[in-house]
Formats: structure tokens, C-alpha cells, sequence
């Protein structure tokens, strides 16, 4: 399963964190789509709230893509919310 969660750092203040989980806590939000499961802790939800996750494997690495409407846009003072084409890569790595 796949941990989604939002920390504090970044340039907006947050960051996006991704950990590869083997079981769910009790409070968990339970996002589960195909073959896919995504868990959310409690504190995290509100901050990904509308967002939609992707996983992209192209030239340049595989990568997870986050499209948050939520998010202020950083380079606008925080102020401006960024745009729905706006995507924010994420690396993905996988200790074998």
C-alpha cells in the first residue's frame, strides 16, 4: 500500500511524502482504486483534499504526480491558487 502524507518544508511551507506501507492504522483514510490502495492519515486529509495522484513512468524516471487545486501557488506569494494543468513531480525510489 501506498502512504500519502504532507509534512511541514518545501517552498510552499509543505511537501508531499510517500512511503511504501505494509499495513493500515485504525484512522486511516482507505483510498482503494483497481489494484491500487492508497492510505491517508487523518492530519494529511485536509491537505490533499481534491487532489488527484498519478503514477508516471517516462524519459526522464518514474514519478508520482500530484494535481492539488488547493495548493497556493508559491511563486504568486502564497496568494494565487495554482492551476489545475499545474503538476508537481514527485521522485519515487524503491529500496531493493
Amino acid at each position: 500500500m501506498l502512504r500519502i502524507s504532507v509534512e511541514g518544508g518545501g517552498c510552499s511551507g509543505f511537501q508531499y511524502k510517500f512511503d511504501v506501507e505494509h499495513a493500515q492504522a485504525e484512522d486511516d483514510l482507505v483510498i482503494a482504486r483497481d489494484s491500487a490502495v492508497v492510505l491517508v492519515d487523518p492530519a494529511s486529509v485536509p491537505f490533499l483534499a481534491g487532489s488527484e495522484v498519478d503514477f508516471v513512468d517516462d524519459l526522464i524516471g518514474a514519478s508520482f504526480r500530484v494535481v492539488n487545486p488547493t495548493l497556493r501557488h508559491p511563486a504568486a506569494g502564497g496568494g494565487a491558487p495554482a492551476s489545475r494543468s499545474e503538476r508537481f513531480l514527485i521522485p519515487m525510489r524503491i529500496a531493493t
